[in-house]
């Protein structure tokens, strides 16, 4: 062949494979919305990605936009599919935190609180209105470090993603559509998946956004004009929403708020596929389900999509190319924090509970999280909304747009019960934030069983390992009558009255996120009023002790339980060393067989530990341990009773609290028990708690009157409850029977609602 035709067959062939490269057929994905239902559009990627149909454009919204952005940010179907199944996201849709993500320092002591609300003093019922379900801490972090990261490395240009990206969001104020074609990745589709009043909305260039949904919830269109590809493959789950009926209020907002969506493509060249699926919006826990329905939907499509697209892509090919992509995208190491605020004093909080801009050190992935969870802990902050912007090849800088809370919250509670325990629970609280965090509260309980009001000063130092100073005043009181009775019935005077009055100041901080070190200095002032005989009328005087002093104490403390009463999951470890001085003043009574009146001084120390895990925690039955014990130098008070009123009592069940039960009372004892829990439905729980109790030593009241230490590991005895319990929003409901055998009339039901928790004792 001479050589100017071989030069001419190879420029031919050039230029057909030139022509084909750009002719090649681009294809377009576009994602509805749907919640957990739109996450069918999982098992649509694998079934088209198993069949090498490329996907070249990504349009979605809401949940479309959740699946389609991690797949334009080199996210395989299988791993977006493990990330929506995992535990993780299960707790990101119901707007909790991880164990590990509590910060158990700025966690408020556990009260009886069932109800609250947040306010201030201008437009109290207008901005005191909660505007979400649940919180997207967990969920917003998480979105920064999987899309955060990508966008930031790309120059936040959708264009640059492994797959060119478009998600729409809805502005409630111009009632139009906002679409995202650059930016924070994270932050455009948070936007598009904040379902009204289940999501705190967030702002964007000055605009409030919502789900895309409202307004678009089918983005066909944007793919069309932004994109312009050669076949557009839809998967719709969404419908628009019935005409409104006079009786329905749900179908009446949801008109007003929702606008009609097409749910069409806008050319002749394309496919969309439905998948059906029984799984509703809301249904997070059947993901799974609803993945599956889309991969077998999908099935039922490929081959007329085969017919119209050409082109193949394999797996290896796409594994390849999501590896390149990924490889510039690096961990989260922060070089420097700003906050999109314009309150320098808001500023400084943040950034010195985050950052040392003294030391200009780069923290590290591990490091940012802990000590962004212990910055959304703070009760002074609201809500938190973290993006990212590349500062170099391997660090980024965080920015967070930072929302204070209402500087006032209220809240309301107690326990209400069948027997004669109702107490009624009310505190207020106010908060600041400035250089440093401040928050005041006081409470007040008040019932013919107890009483008490307390007032405490929290001052928050921020920093990367920050203490809190809390100074604080206690009263409390408790009135003892006996009462087994489960609705009503006749009862003698009050055979015990305990007052107490203590203030002090707390020094804490943190050992890791759910563990604190508490040194506490206090002075107390205690009265006991009680009859030594059960033979006592109302014209009769009381015996009354007075014990006044001072006490030192260093608590270690790691909690995390998933509730603060009536636990299932988690674990709890407590120790903590007390050493106290004080001086008694006893005084005898009408009732007493000897007049007395005396002084001693006492001092003793202390050591008390409790541990409670539940070593099994499946959805339908959970197993705990849980044990407590004493060691006590304590020494003896003048009479049998005012010694037996000092001691500590054993009680590992809350209901105890509400009894005056002296076998349960000893200066050194243990005791232990296993808690069983099964869960017949997502809230009720049928209870079984069994423990042993094993005093060391208890007190003995001999014959002839005197009164002594009884000998070693005597006065063993057991406790048992079962209950069944409604774990509603505003607390639990629960039918509770106990048995004390050592008592006249071993068994106690009741019926009640709330919560049993008190205010703390000043030394017992």
């Amino acid at each position: 062949m001479k050589p100017h035709f071989r030069y001419i067959i190879i420029l031919f062939v050039l230029f057909f494979q030139l022509g084909a490269v750009f002719s090649q057929q681009r294809i377009g994905l576009v994602l509805s919305g749907g919640g957990a239902t739109g996450l069918a559009h999982i098992g649509v990627l694998k079934a088209l990605e198993e069949r090498g149909i490329p996907i070249d454009y990504i349009t979605g919204t809401s949940a479309g936009a959740l699946v389609g952005s991690m797949y334009a940010s080199g996210y395989s179907p299988e791993e977006i599919e493990k990330f929506v199944l995992s535990d993780e996201f299960l707790l990101m849709t119901n707007g909790k935190l991880k164990a590990s993500q509590r910060f158990s320092l700025r966690e408020d002591e556990s009260d009886a609180d069932i109800l609250n609300i947040t306010f201030t003093l201008k437009n109290i019922l207008k901005k005191s209105l909660p505007t979400n379900v649940v919180t997207s801490t967990y969920l917003d972090f998480e979105m920064m470090k999987l899309l955060g990261t990508v966008s930031a490395s790309y120059s936040k240009n959708f264009d640059s993603l492994f797959v060119p990206f478009r998600c729409v969001a809805s502005d409630i104020t111009n009632k139009k559509s906002i679409v995202f074609s650059n930016g924070d990745l994270n932050q455009a589709v948070r936007a598009s998946m904040t379902f009204p009043f289940y999501l705190s909305p967030i702002r964007i260039n000055g605009n409030l956004l919502f789900d895309g949904g409202l307004y678009n919830n089918f983005p066909a269109d944007i793919m069309y004009k932004d994109f312009n590809p050669d076949f557009i493959i839809g998967s719709n789950v969404s419908s628009n929403a019935a005409p409104p009926t006079e009786d329905d209020l749900i179908s009446q907002l949801t008109n007003m708020l929702v606008s009609y969506s097409s749910f069409e493509l806008p050319c002749e060249y394309g496919i969309i596929i439905q998948p059906k699926t029984t799984v509703s919006t809301f249904e997070f826990k059947e993901v799974q389900q609803a993945i599956n329905d889309g991969y077998i939907s999908t099935l039922l499509y490929l081959d007329s999509i085969q017919q119209h697209v050409d082109r193949r892509i394999s797996k290896v090919e796409l594994d390849i190319k999501r590896k390149n992509f990924r490889s510039k995208i690096s961990e989260l190491n922060i070089e420097s924090i700003s906050t999109l605020t314009n309150q320098n004093k808001e500023i400084k909080y943040a950034e010195r509970s985050l950052y040392n801009p003294y030391r200009k050190k780069i923290v590290s992935p591990l490091k940012i999280e802990k000590r962004y969870y212990r910055l959304y802990s703070s009760p002074q902050i609201d809500f938190i909304y973290p993006t990212l912007s590349r500062k170099s090849d391997t660090t980024y800088s965080l920015n967070l747009e930072i929302r204070k809370s209402k500087e006032f919250k209220l809240e309301a509670g107690g326990i209400f019960s069948s027997r004669p325990i109702n107490t009624g629970f009310i505190s207020l609280s106010y908060r600041k934030v400035g250089r440093i965090g401040l928050n005041i509260k006081s409470n007040s309980y008040f019932g013919k069983f107890y009483g008490s009001t307390k007032t405490e000063i929290t001052i928050d130092v921020p920093s990367t390992y920050p203490i809190s100073i809390a100074p604080y005043f206690v009263m409390n009181r408790w009135d003892y009558f006996k009462s087994f009775a489960t609705f009503f019935e006749a009862v003698k005077p009050s055979f015990l009255i305990q007052n107490e009055m203590y203030y002090g100041v707390k020094f804490t901080h943190p050992i890791d996120n759910t563990s604190k070190s508490t040194f506490d200095i206090r002075v107390f002032d205690l009265e006991d009023d009680y009859y030594q005989t059960a033979n006592f009328t109302y014209k009769d005087t009381t015996d009354k002790t007075f014990f006044t002093g001072s006490s030192y104490s260093w608590e270690i403390i790691k909690n995390t339980l998933n509730r603060k009463q009536f636990a299932s999951e988690g674990s709890l470890f407590a120790l903590k060393i007390k050493y106290v001085d004080g001086k008694e003043h006893s005084i005898s009574g009408s009732t007493s067989a000897l007049k007395y009146d005396s002084k001693k001084n006492h001092h003793w120390i202390s050591l008390n530990g409790e541990l409670k895990s539940f070593l099994i925690s499946k959805p339908a039955f959970h197993f705990g341990v849980h044990a407590k014990g004493v060691l006590n130098s304590q020494s003896l008070f003048y009479n049998y009773t005012a010694s037996l009123l000092a001691m500590s009592s054993f009680s590992p069940l809350p209901d105890i609290e509400t009894f005056f039960l002296p076998e349960y009372r000893s200066p050194q004892h243990i005791g232990g028990g296993v808690n069983m829990i099964f869960t017949i439905k997502r809230k009720i729980d049928l209870r079984f708690d069994a423990y042993y109790y094993q005093p060391f030593i208890y007190l003995v009241k001999n014959d002839n009157g005197t009164f002594g230490y009884s000998n070693l590991f005597k006065g063993e005895t057991y406790i048992a409850s079962a209950s069944a319990i409604y774990h509603t929003f505003f607390g639990p409901i629960r039918a509770t029977l106990n048995y004390f055998p050592l008592q006249s009339s071993p068994l106690s039901f009741q019926v009640s609602y709330g919560y049993v928790i008190f205010n703390e004792r000043a030394i017992r």
